[in-house]
């Protein structure tokens, strides 16, 4: 299922900015970054929960957000783009 993950850390301080890189590359080992806090990740139930519990315990719950976005396996028919595309689609095949 396509899952669209959305987060505001606040980097006032050192920690925030720890937190907030740590999130990002919780989130890159997933999915690919379509906004500067905006990542589409592909993941079955396991990965979202093991995601989602590993973010969870990275941010500070007083002052960060997640967002959690559930588009299923028809995400396609549910996604309109306009501008920039960032990267490669992340339902793509990657040949390295």
């Amino acid at each position: 299922m396509l899952v669209v993950i959305t987060y505001d850390v606040n980097t006032e301080t050192a920690a925030g900015k720890t937190r907030l890189r740590k999130v990002a590359k919780q989130c890159v080992n997933y999915g690919r970054r379509v906004q500067n806090s905006v990542f589409e990740c592909i993941l079955d139930h396991t990965q979202c929960v093991l995601l989602k519990e590993t973010l969870k315990e990275i941010i500070d719950e007083r002052t960060d957000s997640l967002r959690f976005y559930y588009l299923g396996n028809q995400y396609k028919n549910k996604i309109e783009k306009i501008g920039v595309e960032r990267g490669q689609a992340v339902d793509e095949v990657l040949i390295l």
